[in-house]
């Protein structure tokens, strides 16, 4: 990816960042950048990311998903 490609999908990520009004989305990536690289990811999580996470799984083995277009499309329409 060239410098110039790489920062518009930088620029396109803060526009989309800005426009975020899910708190606990914000959080979540809050915890992403604030995370220690070094260590276990999973020990760095707040509670509550750890929590949404569990539940994730869950819905996951209950199959109670959606496609990965239909989830692109309601994120495009947040």
């Amino acid at each position: 990816m060239s410098t110039a490609e790489l920062n518009k999908k930088k620029l396109d990520l803060i526009a989309w960042i800005n426009r975020l009004s899910d708190e606990n989305l914000i959080e979540f990536l809050d915890g992403l950048r604030s995370s220690d690289t070094n260590g276990d990811w999973w020990d760095e999580l707040s509670i509550n990311q750890k929590e949404r996470l569990k539940s994730g799984i869950d819905d996951a083995e209950r199959e109670n998903v959606i496609s990965s277009s239909e989830f692109w499309n309601q994120l495009r329409n947040v």
